[in-house]
C-alpha cells in the first residue's frame, strides 16, 4: 500500500538586524502551494513591540548608512543587480511556489523589478542638489538632496518581489533605512532577497522584512520613527493607510484599485481590444 506524500511545512521568519528572527506572537498564517492545494509553511505575525523594536533596529542603523557616500551605496546596488541576475531563477521558482503564477511570468516580475535596481545603481547622479547664482539682490539659492530616516513598505500578493522592489532599492539607494512589511500570503520572496542584500554588502539593520496583518500595519503607521510609508493593494486600504500615516506625519504613497484599465476608442478593433483585457485579467 503506497504511503500518502509528507509534505514538510516550514515556518517563515523575520528579517532584523541581518538574521532570521522567530516570530514571538503564537500567531501565524499559512503560506498555501497553489499548485498542489497544500500548505507549504507558515509565517510568524509580529506583534505591535516586535515592529517597535525592528524599527530601532533601522533607527539605529539610519545614521551611519545615511553618512556613507552616494557611490559606495551605488555600489551595494551594483553587487545586489549582479545576485538577482544569478539567482533569478531560484527566485522565480520560489515566487511560483507561493503565488501560483507559473516560472516564466515570475521571471518576468524579477526582471521589472531588477530594473529599478539598475536605475538605484545611477543614485549619485540622480542626488545632486541645485544652485543658482543671485535669484535675488545679493540671493543665492542652493538646495541639497537628503535622506528622510525609517521608510516602510506594504506590499501585496500579486507581485511579491516586484512591487517591494519599486521601493526599498530607491529608498536604500537615497540613505534611508527601511522596514517592509510584505503580504502574509507569499513572504518568502521578501527574505530571500533580504540575504541577497546582506550579501551584497549592506550594513546590517538597513533592511527589515517584517511579517504580520494588521496588527503589523497599524504599528508602523503610527510609530513616530517612521518617517515616510508607500503601499500598492485596494483603495480602502490605499484610503486608511494615507488618513492614519499623514495624521502622523509622515510621507505617504498609496496606490489602490489599480487593474490594467484600457481606453476602448471609437475606431478600435473590438475582437483585439477584448483578447488584450481578458489576457491583462
Amino acid at each position: 500500500m503506497n504511503k500518502p506524500l509528507e509534505l514538510h511545512v516550514k515556518d517563515i521568519h523575520h528579517w532584523v538586524n541581518g538574521r532570521e528572527v522567530a516570530g514571538a506572537s503564537g500567531r501565524f498564517g499559512d503560506v498555501y502551494n497553489p499548485a498542489l492545494g497544500s500548505v507549504a509553511g507558515r509565517v510568524a505575525f509580529a506583534t505591535a513591540e516586535e515592529v517597535a523594536q525592528a524599527v530601532g533596529v533601522a533607527q539605529a542603523a539610519f545614521p551611519g548608512w545615511a553618512a556613507t557616500p552616494p557611490l559606495r551605496r551605488a555600489r551595494v546596488m551594483f553587487k545586489f543587480k549582479d545576485l538577482i541576475e544569478q539567482n533569478l531563477d531560484a527566485l522565480a521558482r520560489l515566487i511560483s511556489s507561493e503565488h501560483g503564477k507559473v516560472v516564466s511570468d515570475a521571471r518576468g516580475e524579477v526582471t521589472r523589478g531588477l530594473e529599478v535596481v539598475e536605475f538605484a545603481c545611477g543614485i549619485p547622479h540622480l542626488l545632486k542638489g541645485e544652485y543658482s547664482e543671485q535669484v535675488g539682490t545679493g540671493v543665492d539659492s542652493f538646495s541639497v538632496r537628503q535622506p528622510l530616516g525609517v521608510c516602510a513598505g506594504i506590499t501585496p500578493f500579486n507581485f511579491p518581489a516586484m512591487v517591494p522592489m519599486w521601493m526599498y532599492p530607491i529608498a536604500l539607494a537615497c540613505g534611508n533605512s527601511f522596514v517592509l512589511t510584505p503580504s502574509e500570503r507569499d513572504p518568502s520572496a521578501s527574505l530571500f532577497l533580504a540575504k541577497l542584500l546582506q550579501e551584497a554588502g549592506l550594513p546590517d539593520g538597513v533592511f527589515n522584512v517584517v511579517h504580520g496583518d494588521k496588527v503589523a500595519v497599524d504599528a508602523l503607521l503610527n510609530d513616530p520613527r517612521i518617517a515616510a510609508v508607500s503601499f500598492v493593494g485596494s483603495t480602502p486600504i490605499a484610503e486608511y493607510i494615507y488618513r492614519t500615516g499623514t495624521a502622523t506625519g509622515k510621507r505617504v504613497q498609496a496606490l489602490g484599485g489599480a487593474k490594467n484599465h484600457l481606453v476602448v476608442m471609437p475606431d478600435a478593433d473590438l475582437d483585439q481590444a477584448v483578447d488584450a483585457l481578458t489576457g491583462a485579467a
